[in-house]
């Protein structure tokens, strides 16, 4: 069964509303094929592969995704049981729907917001949360988007997981091919990593949780980052 959730919303940055716009039904037919298939792998060097170990190895029982995309990573994620719980959280309608819909084997809940608001989703209730290929796609240095983060650690259980990736700029091993493919993409508004360094995720990982994970695919952050245990609820 899936739930919506409205909330009440400042007017949002043209360059919020802009990053999301590409998410069209047609388009999401294509995610995974463009993404999974052509850019991640030829471009950024990340192999779907390697995402999907991500996923197989943090996701858990009731789980918050925050940016779906299309659904691919959780669609073909091994869940820790069977019927898990999961929650989408996106600003794109059409993606919600998507991936709901994709999904509608497990118990699912949408909830359409922006990552850079705090999220209305219960605080400390889920055990992992998702944000694959979703920072390089919101405005601003990693050092102003990196409030995302602080989102998800408040939305996961204490000791909980938060893990995900996103295409890197400096820091790390760009091809020309990637270098010319990451300027088309910002220049259409699809991407904002223009300023998004290895430094600058490292450091916003370290401010936000107390113990973290980082490794370097091509040119990809892939993370996994854990809330404190005992916390007070």
């Amino acid at each position: 069964m899936t739930s919506f959730h409205a909330r009440d919303r400042e007017p949002l940055d043209q360059s919020v509303i802009d990053g999301q716009a590409a998410y069209t039904k047609q388009s999401l037919n294509l995610y995974d094929f463009a993404v999974f298939r052509g850019t991640a792998p030829f471009f950024w060097r990340c192999p779907p592969a390697v995402s999907r170990r991500l996923y197989d190895t943090s996701v858990g029982a009731h789980h918050l995704e925050i940016g779906v995309g299309s659904g691919y990573l959780l669609d073909h994620a091994h869940f820790p049981v069977t019927d898990p719980r999961v929650t989408l959280v996106d600003l794109s309608p059409h993606s919600l729907a998507h991936t709901a819909h994709r999904l509608r084997r497990y118990q699912v809940n949408i909830v359409r917001a922006n990552v850079l608001d705090p999220l209305p989703v219960p605080r400390k209730s889920y055990d992992s949360v998702g944000m694959s290929y979703l920072l390089h796609c919101v405005p601003g240095s990693l050092r102003e988007k990196g409030i995302a983060l602080a989102h998800a650690a408040a939305a996961v259980r204490p000791g909980g997981i938060v893990f995900g990736a996103t295409v890197l700029s400096a820091g790390v091993p760009v091809t020309f091919a990637a270098r010319q493919m990451m300027r088309l993409l910002n220049k259409k508004g699809v991407f904002h990593n223009e300023r998004d360094t290895l430094d600058d995720l490292r450091d916003q990982l370290e401010q936000h949780f107390v113990r973290h994970e980082l490794s370097v695919r091509g040119c990809v952050g892939l993370f996994r980052a854990w809330t404190a245990s005992g916390e007070n609820t």
